[in-house]
C-alpha cells in the first residue's frame, strides 16, 4: 500500500496539476482561453482566427508543457531540442507569416468598388483617426515613442501589419499588441453596431445606395502595379505588406496565374493561419499577459479601435450632407482593415434597418482603402520611430 500511494504521489508530483495552483492567474487564463473557445465554436464569432488564438492560449497556460523550449544544443552528443512552438513562433518574431498572409488577402480582395468609387479612400484614411489618437495617448500614459506607434496601429483592426509593427518597433510588447490587435478583429461584430447606431441617425442607416458602375479589367490589372510603385517608393518601410497585398492581388487580375490566386487566397493563407494564431495565444502565458502594462496596451487597443471606427462613420456622416443623402454612413465603420469582417457588419446592420438595403460591395471600397491606409500608417510610424 505505501508502495502504491508513492507512486501516485511521485505521478501527482510531476504532473501539471501539482504546479496549476501555484498561481492563480494561472486559472484565470486558462478560463479566457475557454471563454473564447466557446466564443468562436459555440457563437461563431471569426472562428478561422479565434480557435487556434484560444487553443494556443491554453496550452500557453497549461503548466510543463515544454512546448516553447528554446533550443539547446549539446555538441558532444551533436544532438539538441526546441519547443515545437518556439519554432512556430519564428514566423511572428520577424513577420514573416504577415507578409504571407498579406499577399492571401489581396488574392480574395477585389479592388473593383474601391476603383469604381475612389471617394472610398478618403473613409479608409479617416478610419486611421484612432492610430494616431491611440498613439498620442499612449505616449501620455507613458510608453516609448516607437512602443506607443506600435500600440497605436491596433487600432486599423489589422492583425498582420500590427505584428510586422511590433516586431519593428517594440519586440518585447508583440505579444499583447498581437492578441489585441486580433481579438478586436474577431470580435468586431460585437464592438462596432453599437458605435455604428450611436453615431447615425435611423434615416441615414435606411439609405439605399446606387449601383456602382462596372470597372475594366485593364484598369484592375494597372492598379496593383501602379500602387506598389507609388506607395513603396513614398514610404519604403510598406514594401513587406503593399507588395504581397498587390502581388496576391495581380495573381488574381491578371487572368494567367489562376492557379498561384487560387493556392494563395486558399491552401497558403489557411496554412499560415494555423500557425499565426496559435503563436499568438501561446505568447499569452499568465505571468507576462496578466500585468498592468499589457491591459493598458489592451484597452488602448480597444479605444483606437472603437475611435477608428467612429472616424470612419462620422466622416460618411459627412459624405452623407455633401452628397444629399446619396452615401449610407454606415459603410465608413468598414473604413478598418479587416476585410471582408467590417464590410460584412456595414451590410448587416443597414439591412436591419432596411432589408432592400445591399451594402456589401460598398462597403468593400472603404474596406480595402483601410488595409492600404493601415500599412501605408504603419510604414510612416515605422520609418519615423525605427531608427
Amino acid at each position: 500500500m505505501s508502495f502504491f500511494t508513492e507512486v501516485l504521489s511521485a505521478i501527482f508530483g510531476g504532473s501539471g496539476f501539482a504546479y496549476l495552483p501555484q498561481d492563480w492567474r494561472q486559472v484565470i487564463m486558462i478560463a479566457v482561453a475557454c471563454l473564447l473557445l466557446y466564443l468562436g465554436i459555440g457563437k461563431g464569432f471569426e472562428p478561422l482566427l479565434l480557435v487556434p488564438i484560444a487553443f494556443g492560449m491554453l496550452l500557453a497556460n497549461l503548466p510543463l508543457t515544454g512546448l516553447f523550449n528554446e533550443p539547446v544544443y549539446d555538441a558532444a552528443t551533436h544532438s539538441g531540442s526546441v519547443g515545437f512552438m518556439w519554432v512556430l513562433y519564428q514566423g511572428v518574431q520577424y513577420a514573416i507569416y504577415p507578409s504571407i498572409i498579406f499577399m492571401g488577402i489581396g488574392a480574395m480582395t477585389d479592388f473593383g468598388p474601391l476603383l469604381a468609387n475612389p471617394m472610398s479612400l478618403l473613409l479608409g484614411a479617416a478610419a486611421q483617426l484612432g492610430i494616431f489618437t491611440a498613439f498620442l495617448v499612449a505616449l501620455v500614459l507613458g510608453f516609448q515613442p516607437c512602443e506607443a506607434a506600435a500600440i497605436g496601429v491596433i487600432g486599423g483592426a489589422d492583425g498582420p501589419t500590427a505584428i510586422l509593427t511590433a516586431s519593428k518597433l517594440a519586440t518585447k510588447l508583440l505579444p499583447a499588441i498581437a492578441i489585441a490587435a486580433y481579438s478586436y478583429m474577431a470580435l468586431i461584430p460585437l464592438i462596432q453596431p453599437p458605435i455604428m447606431k450611436l453615431l447615425t441617425t435611423k434615416e441615414a442607416r435606411k439609405v439605399k445606395m446606387s449601383q456602382l458602375r462596372a470597372v475594366s479589367k485593364t484598369e484592375k490589372i494597372i492598379f496593383p502595379i501602379a500602387v506598389t510603385i507609388f506607395v513603396i517608393l513614398l514610404i519604403p518601410d510598406t514594401a513587406p505588406l503593399i507588395g504581397m497585398l498587390m502581388l496576391g492581388n495581380l495573381f488574381r487580375e491578371s487572368g494567367v496565374t489562376e492557379r498561384l490566386s487560387d493556392t494563395a487566397q486558399n491552401a497558403l493563407i489557411n496554412i499560415v493561419t494555423i500557425p499565426l494564431g496559435l503563436s499568438v495565444g501561446f505568447k499569452a502565458t499568465y505571468d507576462s499577459f496578466l500585468t498592468w502594462e499589457t491591459m493598458k496596451i489592451v484597452f488602448l487597443g480597444l479605444f483606437a479601435f472603437m475611435l477608428s471606427t467612429a472616424g470612419g462613420i462620422i466622416f460618411g456622416n459627412v459624405m452623407y450632407v455633401l452628397t444629399k443623402g446619396k452615401v449610407n454612413p454606415l459603410i465608413g465603420s468598414a473604413g478598418v482593415s479587416a476585410v471582408p469582417m467590417a464590410a460584412r457588419v456595414s451590410q448587416v446592420v443597414g439591412q436591419k434597418e432596411n432589408p432592400a438595403n445591399f451594402l456589401l460591395m460598398h462597403a468593400m471600397g472603404p474596406n480595402v482603402a483601410g488595409v492600404i491606409g493601415s500599412a501605408v500608417a504603419a510604414g510612416f510610424l515605422i520609418k519615423v520611430f525605427g531608427g
